[in-house]
């Protein structure tokens, strides 16, 4: 679904890249639309401004809309931008974080159940969350996967192919 995966020097041997995605793009609805807000106030705002009060209230206008910006805009595109899910034929590795990095990986073989939901609005727009149960854990939930139901039958015949292969490896193979 992204056309930029997770480096190859992060994976192991013999491991391969499934999938790998961002969460829904619906995460930037509202960072568009503050956008458009303040770019549309900031050009009311610079025309209204009285001759007398130039240059320096349109510099205070210009501050005031780049720390809006900055906050409302700037910070969550990153945050999507930086938080990624990448499912191989062993793990999922969540990766996330602008400046201080955060990433969880869950191998397959830990997980028990997975399942989706999706309210009316996600089903609306095509994402849901996926909700990975593992023996040991609380449920790990990735939230606005993008086409859920698919990344759900991914997951399935991943796991189901994991416990083929563990039900025919011989008692001794794994040591």
């Amino acid at each position: 679904m992204d056309g930029v995966g997770l480096p190859a020097k992060f994976l192991g041997a013999d491991e391969v890249e499934v999938l790998h995605l961002r969460t829904h793009g619906k995460a930037l609805v509202a960072p568009t639309l503050v956008l458009l807000v303040v770019a549309v106030a900031s050009g009311i705002g610079l025309a209204a401004i009285p001759p007398s009060w130039q240059p320096w209230a349109g510099w205070a206008e210009f501050a005031l809309a780049g720390i809006v910006l900055l906050a409302w805009v700037v910070v969550p595109y990153l945050r999507w931008l930086t938080t990624t899910y990448t499912l191989t034929n062993r793990r999922i590795i969540t990766r996330r974080g602008i400046i201080h990095k955060t990433g969880h990986d869950l191998p397959l073989s830990r997980i028990n159940n997975v399942s989706y939901a999706r309210s009316l609005l996600d089903r609306m727009l095509g994402c849901g969350t996926l909700v990975l149960t593992t023996a040991a854990e609380a449920p790990v939930e990735l939230d606005d996967i993008p086409d859920v139901e698919r990344v759900h039958v991914l997951m399935t015949e991943l796991l189901f192919a994991q416990d083929t292969l563990e039900r025919q490896l011989p008692p001794d193979a794994g040591e």
